[in-house]
């Protein structure tokens, strides 16, 4: 269904005009000129060429600590499979190449081994997709995204995300088809929150399934996903991060230093030292004693 748009002006309803895209490369400077607003995500490079193949846009995405490649298309005629695999196989054949073009774009000194290419991904950005293009994606751990953007009058931009379907399948029992499919299969991982669950003891994974359904009570457009250290709660950027352990829960809430009112003091400051999740709030759960309170310490982070 076609997503519609209204300006309400003073109770009169009136449709928002959609303006199209001339170009592909007006998507791609609205995108690389808000990467962070829009993703969240570094920008690396515009039109990196690597082994005769011309990446539209090269990210890294600080909170999987991997490498995003960025693809824009106006044209509808094409497949997102295929250029997907290609480009994923891209980067963990030539790892060295994205790692020296991280460094001299950015002036950083990044390590092979400070990255997670397991988190690697494409992302195709577009004015529409076919319903083909959106089936052909649909494997729960296939690490390529489509990303549909709409503009129109009075300067109002939408983009949308695609979600893959709750009962979208594996792709590994077809990977076998390609070598270049089957590659990515096995270096390529997504993370699933029962994988989560099941490391732990029952108490816990119930003392999860209390803290998530309060969380997700907040706000209707919260979003579970699942990482490889932690189940991530997003309202586009991170609200709340939890890392399911043996013996409790450990939060942490996504804002910074001197931002979150906390008059019991239940959190501690961890804005100087390494841990997993977003923000610099951090807190443990050994029961539900607390949910109420830690739930208004999550509002605050909601925007």
């Amino acid at each position: 269904m076609a997503m519609i748009l209204y300006r309400n002006d003073i109770g009169k309803v009136e449709q928002l005009k959609e303006i199209l895209f001339k170009r592909e490369k007006d998507i791609q400077d609205i995108f690389e000129t808000n990467l962070i607003s829009l993703t969240g995500w570094q920008f690396i490079k515009s039109e990196f060429t690597i082994k005769s193949n011309r990446i539209d846009t090269l990210a890294f995405d600080t909170e999987n600590k991997s490498f995003v490649i960025i693809e824009y298309k106006k044209d509808r005629n094409y497949s997102v499979v295929d250029q997907g695999v290609s480009y994923l196989n891209l980067m963990l054949e030539y790892k060295a190449d994205f790692i020296v073009e991280y460094n001299e774009s950015l002036h950083k000194n990044l390590k092979r081994e400070q990255v997670d290419w397991s988190q690697s991904k494409v992302v195709f950005v577009s004015s529409s997709f076919t319903d083909f293009q959106k089936q052909s994606t649909n494997f729960k751990d296939l690490s390529i995204e489509l990303w549909e953007i709409k503009q129109f009058e009075n300067n109002i931009l939408l983009i949308n995300p695609l979600k893959k379907s709750s009962a979208a399948p594996s792709i590994r029992p077809i990977a076998k088809q390609s070598e270049q499919l089957e590659k990515v299969a096995k270096e390529i991982k997504s993370f699933t929150e029962e994988e989560h669950i099941n490391r732990v003891p029952d108490d816990i994974a119930e003392l999860y399934t209390q803290f998530k359904s309060a969380i997700l009570n907040l706000n209707p457009d919260i979003e579970v996903q699942p990482k490889k250290d932690y189940i991530a709660f997003k309202k586009g950027s991170n609200i709340t991060d939890i890392s399911l352990l043996k013996k409790h829960l450990k939060m942490w809430i996504n804002l910074k230093k001197g931002k979150l009112d906390d008059p019991k003091k239940i959190t501690r400051d961890v804005s100087e030292i390494g841990h997993w999740g977003n923000g610099d709030y951090e807190l443990i759960m050994e029961d539900d004693g607390n949910l109420e309170y830690i739930m208004s310490l999550v509002k605050q982070a909601i925007i």
